[in-house]
């Protein structure tokens, strides 16, 4: 403590983007580029800081709980489809920084929160007209971090569109790229396409915080144990290295804990994305270590008692995915129309809810 202000009170003075310091003049809260949560993964070792799909504002709050008992930096993140402006959640890219920051403050969290516009997608070079206009706005909203994914173009096309939005990031944002979902469920990343982005973006002043590759995961439901592939990931940042880019890792609902550890033991990750999982846990359903909701007989989720939602609220969740004939993995639109109708449950409830996600 010097001259009565302290180390915190200095941090958050130093440690904040400018977007933020704007938005939130008088917070606590110590919201940070993506790039410190790398740079402290890195200076730490052997380290992944989990990056949460706040699609809930309780799954956020749960996962802002977890992290401050866990002494743990966390990313919050949103992905386009789930955020954007086509979306199936109500928390979205332009209200997520004002939901962590405020949660925040109310949770007394202290340790360091990046908020993350995950695949940012553009899956068609029509799509970077739009992008170039929204990327600033959602900056403007409280971003500090985001990812690029045109990797349903081409590898030189998508380098051309990293290329051609890099000038929308602000510099001091953490950067992700990605390559390989052109490729789709069967297709794995090469260490040929992902030199190929990042030699081109370097060679273009452009150098990202991360790599996403399509290397055996599967986004939603996994419903195999095949998961990670982890040699291919570590050959792939192997053959990195010198250009000192780290690795993100997508998809991790549907992976044990063990290959989980593994990954961080053997690659360069430092960021990994959970989404599925935290929403089914939060919901109240049964999930086992793999992070997968476990059906019963007839395919249907195990909604367990007294957990998660209320089971009132949770049958008409049942029957409004019924009505739409939505099953599985389609269950994650259910947060756009109930979101409001979790917020208005009793406070025990919202508590359980956030507590099961901690």
């Amino acid at each position: 403590m010097t001259d009565g202000v302290s180390d915190f009170d200095k941090v958050i003075e130093i440690g904040r983007p400018p977007n933020i310091k704007k938005l939130f003049p008088n917070s606590k809260a110590l919201i940070v580029s993506g790039k410190f949560i790398d740079r402290a993964m890195i200076a730490k070792g052997k380290a992944i800081s989990m990056a949460a799909n706040g699609r809930s504002n309780i799954i956020i709050r749960g996962a802002l709980m977890a992290a401050q008992r866990a002494n743990s930096a966390i990313m919050i993140e949103i992905a386009k489809s789930e955020g954007g402006a086509s979306s199936y959640c109500a928390v979205n890219y332009w209200n997520i920084a004002r939901q962590v920051d405020a949660l925040c403050n109310e949770l007394g969290i202290t340790i360091p929160v990046a908020i993350h516009a995950d695949h940012y997608g553009i899956k068609k070079e029509q799509d970077i007209v739009a992008a170039k206009i929204e990327i600033p706005t959602i900056f403007e909203a409280g971003m500090t971090s985001i990812a690029i994914d045109a990797s349903h173009m081409p590898d030189d096309k998508n380098l051309l569109a990293n290329i051609e939005l890099n000038p929308f990031i602000p510099k001091w944002a953490g950067l992700e790229t990605e390559v390989g979902e052109i490729k789709g469920k069967s297709g794995l990343s090469t260490v040929d396409e992902a030199l190929f982005l990042i030699q081109g973006l370097n060679a273009h002043d452009i150098f990202p915080d991360w790599i996403a590759l399509n290397n055996g995961t599967t986004h939603g439901i996994e419903a195999s144990d095949q998961g990670i592939h982890v040699d291919l990931t570590l050959s792939i940042h192997e053959a990195l290295a010198k250009y000192k880019i780290s690795g993100a890792q997508h998809g991790t609902s549907g992976n044990s804990s063990d290959r989980l550890r593994e990954i961080a033991s053997k690659t360069r990750t430092t960021k990994a994305n959970v989404a599925t999982a935290l929403q089914m846990i939060s919901w109240g359903l049964e999930v086992n270590d793999y992070g997968n909701a476990i059906l019963d007989s007839n395919g249907n989720f195990i909604k367990v008692k007294d957990e998660g939602v209320t089971e009132e609220l949770w049958k008409q969740m049942v029957a409004y995915a019924d009505s739409k004939e939505w099953k599985g993995g389609n269950y994650k639109s259910l947060n756009l129309a109930f979101e409001n109708k979790i917020l208005g449950q009793p406070k025990n409830i919202r508590d359980r809810m956030a507590k099961r996600v901690e």
